[in-house]
């Protein structure tokens, strides 16, 4: 099963995350299938880019969004 996560990067203190799709039973940090968007909480106004194409395709194909993801997007929606 494939959803549609968080996966952490940067460095100590400084994180940033990208958002993916990924095999259900693998861990955070592990290789995914498809780089969907990035999420970069640090700056004042956090950055959330996320492809819909993209995002819509996985979900078509079944993929379930974790909670985190279905936040993110929720900011991205009311943001445009």
């Amino acid at each position: 099963m494939v959803v549609i996560r968080l996966t952490r990067m940067g460095t100590k203190h400084k994180p940033f995350y990208r958002v993916v799709a990924v095999d259900k039973r693998k861990p955070r940090e592990s290789r995914y299938i498809e780089r969907i968007g990035i999420y970069n909480p640090l700056p004042e106004n956090p950055e959330v880019k996320i492809d819909m194409e993209k995002y819509n395709k996985w979900i078509k194909l079944g993929a379930k969004p974790s909670a985190t993801v279905k936040s993110l997007l929720k900011k991205v929606n009311t943001e445009n």
